[in-house]
């Protein structure tokens, strides 16, 4: 079975061919084109069906995307100004009835979750939890083998939980949200606010910046916002597995610091969860929907 793949997020639309023999899910090839997410959901939906036009023999399409997914409608319930005008955007109607292809939508971070469910860190868990740290937060709920929905299909929404009351405006339209603080465009911001700099996250980690004493305090500070969301989603949940993904999170210290300052904090029986890293990175997502698509 082939089917084509995308991740639709705010900077850019990846996609890929993924081959399927019932077993094995083997992403064939990767590429990635700017969102162009100023232009509105409509300006996206006709970027995708633009590529999809150049590939043949498609069995299915799988497509994961920002912004809160009813995924048996394939409809975007709610999607914060990130990308305007895709509140109420039908995906999937609109590429079946242009394509006649059978396809599968889901939240970005829900389908990296059943990608890592399936074929990353998360193998064998029942429940857990999954969070990806990027231009905002995402999370998603896995509980008894599945994806907790909610009673709008907007459950999992942790990057929105409020954790400095009356704090910095989200585009979320709420105050002190957890993604205005420990989101990896947070840090970014911070940064240049001590530098004066634009750095993106490696040019933050390199050897010559990581070493300098205002640059680090601020990755200190910005870690210690990120373990404090994760301690109230613990308190919440009590899982046994965290997943974090987003590119940021493959840099060592991060993960080193969240271990050594994180349990110390959680009261002595919930100490027992265990912090890994997504194994699948930036095509966990792409992975899930595959998956998920394959059994339409």
């Amino acid at each position: 079975m082939r089917i084509l793949t995308f991740d639709i997020g705010g900077t850019f639309i990846k996609y890929g061919l993924c081959f399927c023999d019932g077993e094995r899910y083997i992403l064939e090839e990767s590429h990635k084109t700017a969102t162009e997410a100023q232009k509105g959901g409509q300006a996206i939906l006709d970027k995708v069906l633009e590529i999809i036009s150049l590939y043949k023999d498609i069995d299915r399409i799988g497509i994961s995307t920002a912004g809160q997914v009813d995924s048996e409608s394939g409809v975007v319930v709610y999607s914060t100004g990130n990308i305007p005008y895709y509140t109420g955007m039908m995906i999937k109607k609109n590429i079946e009835s242009k394509t006649g292809i059978a396809t599968f939508v889901e939240n970005d971070v829900n389908a990296a979750a059943i990608g890592e469910a399936q074929f990353g860190s998360a193998i064998g868990y029942k429940d857990f939890i999954c969070l990806t740290y990027g231009t905002g937060i995402g999370g998603a709920i896995y509980i008894n083998g599945d994806i907790y929905k909610g009673a709008g299909s907007s459950a999992g929404e942790l990057g929105h939980m409020i954790i400095h009351s009356g704090g910095k405006q989200c585009t979320c339209g709420g105050e002190g949200c957890y993604e205005c603080y420990a989101s990896a465009r947070a840090l970014l911001s911070s940064v240049k606010k001590v530098t004066g700099k634009d750095m993106d996250g490696f040019e933050i980690f390199s050897k010559e910046n990581f070493s300098k004493p205002e640059i680090r305090s601020v990755i200190d500070n910005w870690i210690d916002e990120i373990i404090a969301g994760l301690i109230n989603i613990i308190y919440v949940f009590n899982p046994p597995l965290i997943v974090l993904g987003g590119g940021i999170m493959n840099e060592d210290y991060i993960i080193d610091l969240i271990d050594r300052k994180l349990y110390p904090k959680l009261m002595v029986n919930y100490r027992s969860v265990k912090i890994v890293r997504s194994k699948n990175g930036n095509n966990a997502g792409m992975l899930g929907v595959a998956y998920k698509a394959s059994l339409l």
